[in-house]
């Protein structure tokens, strides 16, 4: 089967991408990296693609703390967006702008909502069902 190489027009996009390919096959051990291409466009790839022995990758950011706002900008911006930042976006832009300043305004930890509702499910970091009980350490703990 032939792995697949996906175009990128753009460093930041091509990182986002592979960041969360990582993510979405960290049970699977696949990995994703990014190179540019010799038409001056990234791809994103698995690291041990056949065609690609050799090149070197760039150096993917571990996480998004420093996520400017001249990338979420670009996010909101891109025609052709990543689902889940499009996810993601779609979540605060149907929320009504005042509970939106109420977050911000009382500092809701939005952090421990999701903690919670992540327990809620039952399922451990990686998506396998461990019960609710040991879902609820692993989460709020």
């Amino acid at each position: 089967m032939t792995k697949k190489i996906k175009r990128q027009a753009n460093l930041e996009k091509a990182c986002d991408h592979a960041l969360w390919l990582n993510f979405k096959h960290r049970v699977d051990g696949k990995t994703f990296g990014v190179i540019q291409s010799i038409e001056g466009d990234y791809l994103v790839s698995e690291i041990n693609h056949p065609s690609l022995k050799g090149e070197d990758f760039e150096v993917l950011p571990r996480d998004y703390s420093n996520m400017t706002y001249n990338h979420i900008r670009h996010i909101g911006m891109d025609e052709n967006p990543l689902a889940h930042f499009e996810e993601i976006k779609g979540m605060f832009s149907t929320i009504h702008g005042e509970i939106l300043r109420f977050i911000l305004s009382h500092k809701i930890p939005l952090e421990k909502f999701i903690r919670y509702e992540l327990a809620s499910r039952g399922h451990d970091e990686n998506h396998r069902g461990v019960g609710f009980e040991k879902s609820q350490e692993i989460w709020l703990t």
